[in-house]
């Protein structure tokens, strides 16, 4: 039982877990906003053609079961706004990412290949440690 938790401890001071949590948490006050954004703005102007808001759509089966599909319409409209913002979101910061990679400089290598035993060695070495042999300087 002490492992599992020593396990457990190290699995949730990962800096992924901490980034998760604040997405979530960010996701969450996001919902929010776009559920204002769909109720308070956009099904109104839709009412404006339609002669009503979306939410106030019902359908009522018999005495006491009604259906409420305008709220149903309401949450589509959210969710589809909701992963359009996430897509635009999503590929702003996979071209800002892309940008930041193209500008660091390129990496010296450290290491080379034995021509002998196809070794990795360091790129210093004037000898295989694996076969001994004698390496060439390369300019």
């Amino acid at each position: 039982m002490k492992k599992f938790f020593e396990e457990f401890r190290k699995f949730i001071s990962k800096g992924n877990v901490m980034d998760m949590a604040v997405g979530i948490i960010i996701g969450g006050a996001f919902t929010s906003i776009v559920s204002s954004l769909v109720n308070d703005v956009i099904n109104p102007i839709l009412g404006l053609f339609g002669g009503m808001n979306f939410d106030q759509l019902t359908w009522n089966i018999t005495g006491d079961v009604t259906l409420y599909y305008g709220k149903f319409i309401t949450a589509v409209v959210n969710f589809l706004i909701m992963a359009l913002i996430v897509f635009l979101m999503v590929k702003v910061m996979n071209k800002a990412m892309s940008r930041i990679q193209k500008t660091e400089p390129p990496k010296t290598p450290t290491t080379k290949k034995c021509p002998f035993c196809k070794s990795e060695i360091a790129i210093e070495a004037t000898r295989c440690p694996h076969c001994t042999s004698q390496l060439e300087e390369q300019d």
